[in-house]
């Protein structure tokens, strides 16, 4: 149950770019930069604020960096024509890199000998729920993953990226802004993606390891298809 946090996060960011006809393959680049940023802003936070609003502004940051990291896929895409399959993949290589780069040797916690973030105590990381061990960042992946079904299925703008995905030529010709729309849904994906990391490293780890990358992101892959793109189904 403290598993599926994260990735219900990478599955509603997934199901949001792909119903739109996107293929967002660099969450896991998006996920570990977040991740890191989320380590390394939470324990200096917390000495200024209270734990609710450290984490909250932890996650809000995690949230922005994702959506950043996918916004040159995005512009490619969006402007350029460029093939998002081989641009966002690159951009999880670099992603990768950078966030090992940050580990070792500028969020690097001096008081260990493994490199590391700091660590953020486990008093004033998310709670758990009801007295067990399952982190209430399981909250948060049911409610992205949810809110993203209705998105997709109940309002206009999901109605839209459906036609997008459908017919790309198709929404052009009914007068739908294409690009920013391509570029609104790289900051959807890329911002849950990111918040993904936030809930698994503010639930459950406290702090990011350099060379730790879980590859979340590619493993929901073939498990939202299974699901056929529906929310509640890949719950």
């Amino acid at each position: 149950l403290t598993r599926m946090a994260p990735l219900l996060c990478l599955a509603a960011s997934l199901i949001v770019a792909f119903r739109a006809g996107i293929w967002n393959l660099g969450t896991d680049g998006q996920f570990l930069l977040a991740a890191v940023i989320a380590c390394a802003a939470a324990p200096l936070l917390v000495t200024v604020l209270p734990a609710w609003a450290t984490l909250l502004v932890a996650a809000l940051l995690a949230v922005i960096v994702g959506a950043l990291w996918s916004l040159l896929p995005a512009l490619l895409r969006a402007y350029q024509g460029v093939n998002e399959i081989i641009t966002s993949l690159m951009m999880t290589f670099l992603g990768t890199s950078l966030a090992n780069v940050l580990v070792k040797l500028v969020f690097l916690d001096p008081g260990t000998t493994v490199p590391q973030t700091r660590t953020l105590p486990v008093e004033d990381r998310l709670p758990r729920l009801f007295d067990t061990t399952v982190s209430s960042g399981l909250l948060v992946g049911l409610v992205a993953v949810v809110a993203v079904h209705f998105l997709m299925t109940r309002t206009a703008f999901g109605l839209k990226l459906r036609v997008l995905g459908a017919n790309p030529k198709a929404a052009l010709h009914a007068g739908l802004p294409v690009p920013l729309l391509t570029v609104a849904v790289f900051g959807i994906s890329g911002g849950l993606a990111g918040l993904a990391g936030a809930v698994d490293v503010l639930g459950v780890m406290g702090n990011v390891r350099a060379d730790w990358n879980p590859a979340y992101g590619l493993a929901v892959i073939p498990l939202v298809f299974l699901a056929r793109l529906n929310g509640f189904s890949t719950i």
